[in-house]
């Protein structure tokens, strides 16, 4: 079974991937985040392996945090995304599509 979180950045404003931003992913903990896994995008945007694959995702809070400062001058220097996961065992794919002054998100398959 691969990783099972996945994620990719559409940059909006030129219509490509965006290549070269740092993504961490992290668990909260009470007040507190701990990290599981980071990565950089590929050349399509991509990163497909967060966690190792096999790992099982447990119920909680999750953040991943987009550093997109690292690729573009824009309004937001990093954009978190925070989301929870109730049903453990499942594949959840988290894309960004952003451009220089706005982005969004949503749960994708």
């Amino acid at each position: 079974m691969p990783s099972p979180i996945t994620t990719h950045v559409l940059d909006t404003a030129q219509g490509k991937p965006a290549e070269g931003i740092e993504i961490s992913l992290s668990l909260q903990n009470g007040s507190n985040w701990k990290e599981l896994g980071k990565g950089v995008t590929n050349s399509d945007g991509r990163i497909a392996n967060l966690l190792p694959d096999n790992h099982t995702l447990a119920k909680g809070v999750y953040k991943m945090l987009f550093n997109t400062g690292s690729y573009q001058n824009g309004f937001y220097p990093e954009v978190p995304v925070i989301f929870e996961i109730t049903e453990p065992g499942q594949h959840y794919h988290v894309p960004l599509l952003l451009n220089p002054y706005g982005y969004s998100t949503y749960r994708g398959s």
